[in-house]
C-alpha cells in the first residue's frame, strides 16, 4: 500500500472538514457515530490504541430543479482514499429503476478517481448536476449522454458479523429486505449471527444500510467480493435464494438465548456453497470439518 492507515485516516478527516464547511447547518450531515472524527483525532495522537471505527454518514443534497432531496450515505473504509468508498445515493422520488441507474452513473464516476485522490466532494457535485435527468425521465433506460462508456455491473457479496441475532422482528425484517431486493444467501440466527448477501452491488448496498439503520450497531462487514460484469450475474451467485440458516446450538449459559452455534456445521455449510476461505475471515481461526 502506497499510504499507511494512518496517512488515510487523516485525509478522511480533512475531506469530512470539506464537507462540513459545504454543509454547514445542522443535519445536513449525519454521522452514525457522533464520537467517530473525535476518537480518529485520539488514535491518531496516540490517545487512542485500538483502530477506531469506519467513518459511515448520510449527506442530505437538495437538488434545485426538480425541487427534490437525495441522501447520499457514504462509508469509508480505513484505507480510503486508497481503496473505493462504499457509496449509495436515495430519493423518495425515484423508483427503483431510476434509483439503480443513478447508482450505477454514480459508480462509473466515482470509478474514474485514481487511488489516493479523495472523491466524496466530487460525487457530491456529480449527484447536483447530473441526477435532474434521473428524476425528470421515468423511462429513461440507457445512462445520460455525459457517460462515454457502457457501465458493467459490479457483482458484490458480502460477508456480514454480529455478536447475536435473536429478535424475531430482527429475523423478520432481514428475510423481508433480502426477498425484497433481488439479492440471495442466508442469514444464520444465534450466537454469532451470521449474513450473507451476493447481487448487484446497488442492491447490496440498500440491503445492508436498510438492516443496519436505524439503530444496529453491533454489526459489521468483515469481507467482501466484487467482480465485474456484463451479465444478469446468476452464474456468479452460490446460492439460489435469501434463507434463514438454522443450525445446532451448543451450550446454555443460563441466560435466555445465549448459546453458540455449531460453527463446524456451518463450515460444512460453507464447504458446500464454495466459501470455506471465509470460516478464518469471519472467526480469525484455520476452519476444521466437524468430524474432527
Amino acid at each position: 500500500m502506497s499510504a499507511s492507515m494512518k496517512e488515510c485516516l487523516q485525509l478522511q478527516l480533512l475531506e469530512m472538514e470539506m464537507l462540513f464547511s459545504m454543509f454547514p447547518n445542522q443535519g445536513e450531515v449525519k454521522l452514525e457515530d457522533v464520537n467517530a472524527l473525535t476518537n480518529i483525532k485520539r488514535y491518531l495522537d496516540g490517545i487512542r490504541e485500538a483502530l477506531p471505527p469506519k467513518i459511515e454518514f448520510v449527506i442530505t443534497l437538495q437538488i434545485e430543479e426538480p425541487k427534490v432531496k437525495i441522501d447520499l450515505q457514504v462509508t469509508m473504509p480505513h484505507s480510503y482514499p486508497y481503496v473505493a468508498l462504499q457509496m449509495f445515493a436515495r430519493s423518495p422520488e425515484l423508483d427503483r429503476q431510476q434509483q439503480l441507474l443513478l447508482n450505477r452513473g454514480l459508480t462509473s464516476y466515482v470509478g474514474t478517481f485514481d487511488p489516493g485522490e479523495l472523491c466524496v466532494c466530487a460525487a457530491i457535485q456529480w449527484l447536483q448536476d447530473n441526477s435532474t435527468s434521473y428524476f425528470l425521465n421515468r423511462k429513461l433506460v440507457d445512462e445520460p449522454s455525459t457517460q462515454a462508456k457502457p457501465v458493467k455491473n459490479t457483482f458484490l457479496r458480502m460477508w456480514i458479523y454480529s455478536h447475536h441475532i435473536y429478535q424475531q422482528d430482527l429475523r423478520k425484517k432481514i428475510l423481508e429486505v433480502g426477498k425484497r431486493l433481488d439479492v440471495t444467501g442466508f442469514c444464520m440466527t444465534g450466537k454469532p449471527g451470521i449474513i450473507c448477501v451476493e447481487g448487484f452491488k446497488e442492491h447490496c448496498e440498500e440491503f445492508w444500510h436498510t438492516i443496519r439503520y436505524p439503530n444496529w450497531k453491533h454489526i459489521s462487514c468483515k469481507h467482501a467480493e466484487s467482480i465485474e460484469t456484463e451479465g444478469d450475474g446468476r452464474d456468479l451467485r452460490l446460492f439460489h435464494s435469501f434463507e434463514e440458516l438454522l443450525l445446532e446450538a451448543h451450550g446454555d449459559y443460563g441466560l435466555r438465548n445465549d448459546y453458540h452455534m455449531n460453527l463446524g456445521q456451518f463450515l460444512e455449510f460453507l464447504k458446500k456453497h464454495k466459501s470455506e476461505h471465509v470460516f478464518q475471515i469471519l472467526f480469525g481461526i484455520e476452519s476444521k470439518s466437524s468430524d474432527s
